[in-house]
């Protein structure tokens, strides 16, 4: 069974919004890039697949944009390349090597972790939550940034029940952000 792994960006005030934290690095890019590596899958809701995709879907041109910086590459080939899940009631289609999940969301991550493999990524901020009530995310990621943003949306708002962690990584970048990984210590209900 490969484990459903949840990860984002968050300010010390829990704002989860892509830009209300430290704008990336070389090293945070990297940290990324890593992570990206280590699932076989992504899985977004619509919301963050169309942020994604209109961010880091490599032209058809086969090139590039400019503004991609040769450190920021591997990231860009790295979640360009990998396979996607997308769950949506209200995208007709999608591209960019996904596939549409439909129905009970529930019984279909739970299929996808069955698969074997290396794992499952999700990021974003509403299907988490979702994921998270249904007890199916393995492991937290949060990358907390160094920022007090006092506005956006929050990490994980609307969780029906507490869900208690233990700390399994961390790691401090020199922008003063810190990773912080985490599992749950009993299953949710």
């Amino acid at each position: 069974m490969r484990p459903l792994r949840y990860s984002i960006n968050v300010t010390l005030d829990g704002c989860c919004h892509h830009e209300a934290g430290i704008p990336p690095d070389e090293e945070s890019m990297r940290y990324w890039t890593a992570q990206m590596e280590r699932a076989d899958a992504l899985l977004f809701g619509r919301v963050t697949y169309e942020m994604m995709e209109s961010a880091w879907r490599k032209p058809a041109t086969g090139a590039w944009p400019d503004w991609v910086g040769e450190w920021q590459l591997p990231f860009a080939e790295a979640i360009d390349r990998a396979k996607k899940y997308v769950v949506s009631a209200t995208l007709d289609g999608v591209d960019w090597n996904a596939e549409l999940v439909r129905g009970d969301v529930g019984q279909a991550v739970q299929r996808l972790k069955q698969e074997p493999g290396e794992g499952l990524w999700v990021g974003g901020v509403t299907l988490p939550v979702a994921l998270a009530d249904l007890g199916l995310i393995d492991e937290y990621e949060f990358v907390v940034q160094p920022v007090l943003a006092g506005h956006g949306p929050t990490l994980l708002a609307g969780l029906r029940e507490r869900i208690q962690l233990e700390l399994v990584d961390r790691h401090e970048f020199r922008s003063g952000a810190v990773a912080l990984r985490y599992r749950p210590t009993r299953a949710t209900s």
